[in-house]
C-alpha cells in the first residue's frame, strides 16, 4: 500500500522544476497583467510582445512565467531559445514550430536573432493566425523600421525590464529564506538587480556574511558578489574553469581540456553547467555578459601573469583549431579567435560584438551574383559593379555572400587572388593596378608569393559601417590571414580610411595613399607586406595588443625591439649573397650586408636583433650543406678556400686544390650558385629547406 501510495503521489522532474519557479518568482505584476489582458481576450490588441532589457534583469524568469500562464488559460504554447536554432530560414522555422490558432509562441534571447527582424516582419508574421500571440524577450528594442511603420504601431507592445521594486525585492529575498534586517542589507546593496540579488541569496544561503561595502555602480555591485563566490569555489581547478568560462566565447569540455588540461574536466564542465549565472547554447556553456565581464576584470586585476597565461593558452587553442578544421567548425574557432580582441579599447568599438557570429557566409552563387552586384551598384555606382562582375568572371571564388539567419543574403565580400589574375585584368581596375604599382614598387613579390586584395565589401543595410556584415568582413579577412601560405601582401580598400583608420593602426597595416583610387568615389587604401612582418611575429604583436590594451598608434615594447624584415627579390638576394660571401672573414662588411635583416638571417638570431654573427653562421650553415653530396664537396672546397679560409689569392687557392684555374673557377661559380639557392630556398620556406 505504501508503494501504491508513493507511485500515487510521483511528479515529474518537469513538474517540480516549473513548481520551484513559481515559487522564487516575484514582482513583474504590470507586465503579467498585460499579458493576462491578452490572453483573455478573443482576439489580442496586440500580436506582438516585445520584452527587452539588459542583461540579468530577469526576461528568460518572465518568459517562463508567461509560459505558465498561458498553459492554464489552456493556450496551445511553443518555447523557442535563439541560442539552440541553426541560423538557416527552414532551421529557424523547424524551431518556431507550426502555429495553431490561439497559439503563444515565445522567443528569447532574441538579439541573437536581430538581422532576421526584418524576415520576422514582412515574412513571418503577415501569416501568423490573428488570434495568436508572439511574444519575443531580448536584450534590444524593437528597431526603427518597427516602431515607424503605420501597419505595425498599432500591433506591437513593448515591455522594457528595469530593476525590482524594493517591495518585489522584498518578496524574491523572502522565498529565498532571506528575511529580517537581511532584507534591507540587501536590497540597499543591490538596489534591486534581479542577478545581483540571486547571487547575494546564493552567498547567504552558503551562511557567508554580505560585504560591509555600497557599490555605487551595477557592474562594481557584480563584481564584489563573483568575488565572493569564486573565493569559495570547491577547490582551485574549478575558480581556473571559472575563469576560462569568463574568458572565451563558448566553453565545452574540449575547452577546458586545451586551456587547463587535467582529467577531470569533465567534473568542471559539469559544475558550470550548474551555475546559477551560467547560460547553455548548442556549442557550450558561456556566463551571463555581466558575470563574464566583472568576472574577466577581476582576474585581469588581481593577477595579470595568470591572466595573460589564460589569454596564451586559450587564443593558441582557437588558433589550433582554426588551422586543423574546415567548414562550420572551422567558422566557430575564428569566432573564438576574434573574440579575444574584445576587450581592447579600439576593437570594442570596429565590431558589433552583441551579434557578433550572428550572420554566416556561403559561396556566391551564379544565382546570388544580379543581388551582389545591386548591392555594389547601390552604394558605389554602375563602374564599381561593373567592375566587381568581371572579376566574379575571373575569380567566382573569391566572392563570398553574407547571409543572415533566415538565408537571406545581407552582403557580399570579395577577395582577389593578384597573383593569379592576368596582367590585363589588373590593369583593367584602377584599384588592383595602384596595389600593384605599389607592391612592385616596396617589396615585389616573388615567386611563388601570394597577393590579396579585399576589394569590395557590401553590407546591404549599412554598406561599410560597423554592423553584423562588417563584423563578418573581419572573420573571413581573418581566416585567409591565418591560412594562406607564402601570403606577400594583403591590401584593403574602403570608402571611409579616416573611420577604419584606428582599427587598422591597431591591426599595424597602415594607410598607402599611394593605392588609393577612384570609381566613383575616393577610397583608401591600407597594406600588409607579410614578409616584412611575417604571421608569426604579427600573431605575437597581436596578442600583445589584446592583452595590454595598446591604442592605435601605440606598438608595446617588445614590438618596439622587433627588427623589421628587409625583402629582396631574388636577383637582389643572390647579389647579396655573393657581397656577403667576399666579405665573410669581415663583421663590419657583413653588418652592412641586406641579408642581416632578410628572413634567412633573422629567424635564425640567437638574440632580439641579428648580429654579423648571425649571418655568418647561416652562410657558413648554407656552405656545410654542400658536404652533404660527394658530388658537391669539390663545390664546397673552391668556395672554402676562397671565403671561408681564404688563400691571398684565388690562383693560390687553386694551387692549393691541385686545380686548374679555369677548373677552379668552374667549381666556384657552381658552389656561390648552390649556397645562393640553398639560402634562396630558406629565406622562401622558413628555417627548414626543401631536399633536393
Amino acid at each position: 500500500m505504501a508503494a501504491e501510495h508513493d507511485r500515487g503521489n510521483d511528479v515529474s522532474l518537469g513538474e517540480r522544476l516549473r513548481s520551484s519557479r513559481r515559487a522564487s518568482f516575484v514582482g513583474r505584476s504590470a507586465e503579467l497583467a498585460v499579458f493576462d489582458g491578452m490572453l483573455a481576450a478573443d482576439r489580442p490588441a496586440f500580436g506582438l510582445l516585445w520584452v527587452h532589457g539588459p542583461g540579468g534583469v530577469g526576461k528568460t524568469a518572465l518568459c517562463g512565467m508567461f509560459a505558465e500562464r498561458a498553459r492554464a488559460a489552456g493556450r496551445p504554447v511553443h518555447v523557442c531559445d535563439a541560442r539552440d536554432a541553426d541560423m538557416t530560414p527552414e532551421a529557424l522555422r523547424a524551431a518556431l514550430g507550426e502555429p495553431v490558432p490561439g497559439q503563444v509562441t515565445i522567443v528569447d534571447t532574441f538579439e541573437r536573432f536581430a538581422p532576421l527582424e526584418t524576415w520576422l516582419r514582412d515574412s513571418l508574421l503577415p501569416g501568423w493566425p490573428a488570434d495568436g500571440l508572439l511574444v519575443v524577450s531580448g536584450r534590444r528594442r524593437p528597431d526603427e523600421r518597427w516602431l515607424g511603420d503605420v501597419g505595425w504601431q498599432p500591433l506591437l507592445r513593448t515591455l522594457p525590464l528595469r530593476n525590482l521594486r524594493p517591495d518585489e525585492s522584498r518578496d524574491y529575498l523572502r522565498a529565498r529564506g532571506v528575511v529580517g534586517v537581511r532584507q534591507e542589507q540587501v536590497i540597499e546593496f543591490t538596489h534591486g538587480h534581479p542577478l545581483a540579488l540571486a547571487l547575494v541569496a546564493e552567498t547567504l544561503a552558503q551562511g557567508r556574511p554580505l560585504p560591509p561595502v555600497r557599490p555605487e555602480q551595477e557592474p562594481e555591485l557584480v563584481r564584489i558578489l563573483l568575488e565572493r563566490l569564486v573565493e569559495h569555489v570547491p577547490g582551485p581547478r574549478h575558480r581556473s574553469a571559472l575563469e576560462v568560462c569568463a574568458h572565451v566565447r563558448v566553453t565545452t569540455e574540449e575547452t577546458l581540456a586545451e586551456v587547463l588540461g587535467g582529467d577531470d574536466t569533465a567534473e568542471l564542465f559539469a559544475w558550470l553547467r550548474g551555475l546559477s549565472f551560467a547560460e547553455h547554447g548548442p556549442h557550450g556553456v558561456c556566463l551571463h555578459d555581466l558575470a563574464r565581464d566583472v568576472l574577466d576584470a577581476d582576474l585581469r586585476w588581481r593577477s595579470p601573469h595568470e591572466y595573460r597565461r589564460l589569454h596564451a593558452a586559450a587564443r593558441a587553442a582557437a588558433l589550433r583549431r582554426v588551422q586543423a578544421t574546415d567548414g562550420a567548425r572551422q567558422h566557430r574557432a575564428l569566432l573564438d579567435f576574434l573574440f579575444m580582441h574584445r576587450n581592447n579599447p579600439v576593437m570594442r568599438h570596429y565590431q558589433d560584438w552583441g551579434s557578433f557570429g550572428a550572420v554566416h557566409t556561403a559561396p556566391a552563387s551564379p544565382q546570388a551574383l544580379p543581388e551582389l552586384l545591386s548591392m555594389v551598384e547601390r552604394y558605389e555606382g554602375e563602374r564599381s559593379a561593373a567592375l566587381a562582375e568581371q572579376w566574379y568572371r575571373r575569380q567566382p571564388s573569391a566572392f563570398t555572400a553574407i547571409l543572415d539567419e533566415d538565408g537571406e543574403i545581407v552582403g557580399l565580400e570579395a577577395t582577389l587572388s593578384l597573383h593569379e589574375a592576368s596582367a590585363e585584368d589588373i590593369d583593367a581596375d584602377p584599384a588592383t593596378r595602384a596595389a600593384m604599382v605599389f607592391a612592385r614598387r616596396h617589396g615585389p613579390p616573388r615567386p611563388g608569393d601570394q597577393v590579396l586584395y579585399h576589394r569590395f565589401a557590401v553590407s546591404r543595410d549599412a554598406y561599410q559601417a560597423v554592423s553584423p556584415g562588417s563584423s563578418m568582413f573581419a572573420v573571413s579577412a581573418f581566416r585567409r590571414w591565418l591560412v594562406t601560405p607564402r601570403l606577400a601582401w594583403t591590401f584593403v580598400a574602403l570608402s571611409d580610411p579616416d573611420f577604419w583608420q584606428p582599427m587598422f593602426d591597431y591591426l599595424n597595416m597602415p594607410r598607402v595613399p599611394e593605392a588609393d583610387f577612384e570609381v566613383g568615389r575616393r577610397y583608401g587604401v591600407f597594406s600588409h607586406d607579410w614578409r616584412v612582418e611575417p604571421p608569426a611575429a604579427w600573431f605575437d604583436l597581436m596578442e600583445e595588443r589584446e592583452i595590454e590594451g595598446t591604442r592605435a598608434g601605440g606598438r608595446p615594447p617588445a614590438a618596439e625591439t622587433r627588427p623589421a624584415l628587409v625583402v629582396l627579390s631574388e636577383p637582389e638576394f643572390r647579389t647579396a649573397v655573393r657581397h656577403a660571401l667576399r666579405g665573410y672573414t669581415r663583421l663590419d662588411v657583413l653588418a652592412a650586408s641586406p641579408l642581416l635583416h632578410s628572413r634567412v638571417t633573422v629567424d635564425q638570431a640567437a638574440g632580439d636583433r641579428p648580429r654579423p654573427e648571425d649571418l655568418r653562421r647561416v652562410i657558413t650553415e648554407a656552405a656545410e650543406a654542400l658536404r652533404g653530396s660527394p658530388r658537391d664537396e669539390k663545390f664546397y672546397r673552391a668556395v672554402h678556400r676562397t671565403y671561408l679560409k681564404p688563400a691571398p689569392t684565388q690562383e693560390r687557392a687553386a694551387e692549393a686544390l691541385g686545380l686548374p684555374f679555369s677548373t677552379y673557377r668552374s667549381h666556384l661559380s657552381t658552389g656561390i650558385e648552390r649556397i645562393s639557392a640553398w639560402l634562396w630556398m630558406r629565406e622562401l620556406a622558413g628555417p627548414e629547406p626543401a631536399q633536393t
